[in-house]
């Protein structure tokens, strides 16, 4: 049998060269935040002008996917105008080439809509005929609310509300119940600046009548001379049945527009719902998890209120004088200069101010009391360090236990009951380091963040 016969193989001959195997470069995508950006306009005028009033979200990556990217665009800028008139958005995307880079192509216009629903205008001209054929929005949405107050063109709403300087243009806030149409249409416009503006926040049930909008309004004359409503802010309050014949109030959202803010409107609003609790004689005023800014700005409302009430003063003399007798910091167990339970009871009656923040104001209230360099402020530390010790540590996980209780409800039956906590301390749900060296740096911390705040609100009240 003949043998298979090799090829001949030339010597001079180039060897043939290998196939490559070649792989694309898998789309890494971008995220949101980098190529979004959003601006707030009250004109057509503005509407295209980056010089326009920029908003900066909190978070647009949350609203793309679950990685927060997108794919499948290369030189994508996507700009979103919002009208501050009828709260209309329009999306401008503009992007060199599309294409799948293996994590296919981002739906653009249904991300957006996660955000802005039925607010997302498809074309601009659309959006720019909205000015003029909206004008008149929130006027005629809150021409039949309940006016709570109404600034005069002298600048002045009260005493309490000076902080606001004086502007010929009036301001009124107005209370809306939540479950009538227009409540219902307004809450809608607004709700993508409370998702995109506001940490953590969801929409408020638009059918549960518990619900109130407290709106803040400018009033001026446009260019014709007719007079326009110009929406600045909103906080919305939800209200609870108090066992056994009360209501207590519960302030779940407020939101300042961005061109408003830091102008003392934030402040009004709370001392508006304040000044509600009060009339109405509810059980109390509380807020459902504040940011650090809003508490700020909410305890030093509560402390001006609180200096002003005349069946405290005793109490705080009494504990600024003990202070002051000094070597507190020497003790083995220094007190920690507790209000008495029948003032708490007082504030909470008097002023509607619930116990948790009145225990944060009376910390400011004794050191208002105090001068910083007062040999006693070294013992002044030690009592909010002791405070803050107890809180986080020195709570018995069982102690507290909590109640239900049924109570009749004409708006859903099966949402008829309350629940309270029956200890007299309000648990934390701060977790602390296991071991002992961070647990005591992280004690340490809180406590320095807790003086710097207290001395933050002081400097803001005494007198200049």
């Amino acid at each position: 049998m003949g043998q298979k016969q090799q090829p001949t193989t030339d010597p001079t001959a180039e060897p043939k060269k290998r196939r490559r195997v070649g792989f694309s470069n898998i789309d890494a995508g971008i995220e949101a935040n980098e190529c979004i950006k959003i601006y707030l306009v009250s004109s057509e005028e503005q509407v295209g002008a980056l010089d326009s009033f920029c908003i900066e979200p909190i978070d647009l990556n949350g609203f793309f996917d679950e990685d927060g990217k997108i794919y499948g665009y290369h030189g994508l800028k996507i700009n979103i105008w919002i009208s501050s008139i009828t709260f209309h958005a329009y999306a401008d995307i503009t992007y060199e080439s599309k294409s799948d880079g293996g994590k296919g192509i981002t739906d653009l216009k249904s991300s957006l809509q996660r955000i802005f629903a039925e607010t997302l205008v498809d074309s601009k001209e659309d959006f720019l005929k909205s000015f003029s054929d909206e004008s008149q929005l929130i006027r005629s949405v809150v021409s039949t609310a309940e006016i709570l107050q109404h600034k005069g063109s002298n600048g002045h709403i009260g005493d309490s509300d000076s902080h606001l300087g004086a502007d010929s243009s009036d301001l009124k806030v107005v209370r809306m119940v939540v479950g009538n149409a227009s409540t219902g249409h307004l809450y809608s416009r607004v709700i993508p600046l409370v998702l995109l503006l506001v940490d953590g926040s969801n929409p408020i049930d638009v059918t549960d009548p518990g619900w109130e909008l407290y709106v803040l309004v400018q009033e001026k004359n446009d260019e014709k001379g007719d007079i326009e409503d110009k929406l600045l802010g909103f906080t919305a309050v939800y209200r609870f049945f108090h066992y056994p014949d009360k209501t207590r109030l519960r302030l779940s959202q407020i939101l300042v527009l961005p061109p408003y803010q830091h102008k003392g409107y934030g402040r009004h609003l709370v001392e508006v719902v304040s000044n509600v609790a009060i009339s109405e004689d509810v059980y109390d005023l509380t807020v459902e998890e504040p940011l650090d800014y809003f508490q700020h700005v909410r305890t030093c409302v509560d402390i001006q209120r609180l200096l002003a009430f005349d069946s405290i003063q005793d109490a705080i003399n009494s504990a600024v004088s003990k202070l002051k007798q000094g070597k507190l910091s020497k003790k083995t167990h220094a007190p920690r200069f507790m209000p008495p339970p029948t003032v708490i009871e007082d504030v909470r009656k008097a002023l509607k101010i619930n116990r948790k923040q009145f225990l944060q104001c009376w910390e400011v209230l004794i050191y208002l009391g105090l001068d910083p360099a007062d040999k006693c402020m070294e013992d002044f530390v030690t009592i909010i360090s002791n405070r803050v010790k107890a809180d986080i540590l020195g709570k018995d996980s069982g102690s507290s236990g909590k109640q239900v209780i049924d109570v009749p409800s004409d708006y859903n039956p099966e949402m008829s009951f309350v629940m309270f906590r029956s200890g007299k301390d309000e648990g934390t749900s701060l977790q602390m380091d296991e071991n002992q060296t961070n647990q005591k740096e992280q004690l340490q911390q809180l406590v320095d963040e807790r003086i710097k705040e207290i001395k933050l609100i002081a400097e803001k009240l005494r007198p200049v």
